[in-house]
């Protein structure tokens, strides 16, 4: 008997911030993971902003599977995957950084993890047991600090929020996107707690394998704001997700309405 063949898609996401540099090998190393789990994918660029040859790096390839989405003001990360994740077809939908940080192949770990998990949203995780991470030791301080604040105020089980690749099933993303606000760095806290919130438990770690090598958009001159641009989302996802409510179907059209509005004025 033939076994049929798994028909499920792929769709990663790549946001990009100023990449020309590394963005054509990091499509091509995501390509070369990505066909070794047998799966058929789509890959979706997301340029926020055009203020390099990112773009046109990207379009110079050829690429059937590859689809680039531009617009002209970096409006940030979060709004840069939530854009991409709206244009995506496939039923289990990745996002992954660009800068050549991160080894593609951890795309293969989170799909393992996925379905032995059955889970909900995989995460890459800096503090998986297995996981290969060498980064500044001012960043593992600052990370450890955000860690502490983030399970304090959020009590998930996960410990590493902040890793720019994760995955999530179709159903929790088709719940979750409409209600989400942070447009920059908080982006990943917020997709989480909201999913978490709405009863999509099933929440686990995966290992990565990051090598800091400068190529990222955060530079170190710009961590420091960076940080405080993070506190105050963290504590504004807080608010609304445990004073307000406002992530709550009770509120919805009070979200829906200002994601109307947001998405009229923030249109690519």
């Amino acid at each position: 008997m033939v076994k049929k063949r798994n028909k499920k898609l792929l769709s990663i996401i790549i946001p990009a911030y100023k990449q020309e540099k590394t963005i054509k090998q990091d499509i091509l190393q995501i390509m070369r993971s990505v066909e070794q789990v047998k799966y058929p994918y789509e890959i979706i660029v997301v340029v926020d902003g055009i203020l390099d040859k990112t773009s046109q790096r990207v379009r110079s390839l050829k690429l059937s599977k590859v689809k680039t989405i531009s617009y002209k003001s970096n409006r940030g990360k979060g709004h840069a995957v939530r854009y991409g994740m709206s244009k995506a077809k496939g039923d289990y939908i990745f996002f992954i950084d660009s800068g050549m940080d991160l080894n593609p192949n951890a795309i293969s770990m989170l799909l393992a993890h996925f379905n032995w998990y059955k889970a909900d949203v995989i995460v890459g995780s800096k503090l998986h047991p297995v996981s290969i991470v060498n980064y500044p030791w001012q960043r593992k301080i600052l990370s450890r600090g955000y860690r502490i604040l983030v399970k304090t105020l959020f009590g998930l089980s996960i410990r590493d929020t902040q890793v720019g690749i994760k995955m999530f099933r179709r159903e929790v993303l088709e719940k979750v996107l409409p209600r989400l606000l942070v447009k920059t760095y908080a982006f990943d806290i917020e997709i989480l707690a909201v999913a978490h919130r709405l009863g999509f438990k099933r929440i686990y770690e995966a290992p990565i394998e990051l090598e800091f090598n400068n190529s990222s958009s955060i530079t170190s001159k710009k961590l420091w704001k960076v940080i405080s641009l993070m506190m105050w989302d963290t504590l504004a996802v807080f608010y609304r997700l445990k004073i307000l409510k406002y992530y709550d179907d009770l509120n919805e059209r009070r979200w829906k309405f200002d994601k109307e509005l947001n998405y009229k004025i923030n249109l690519p």
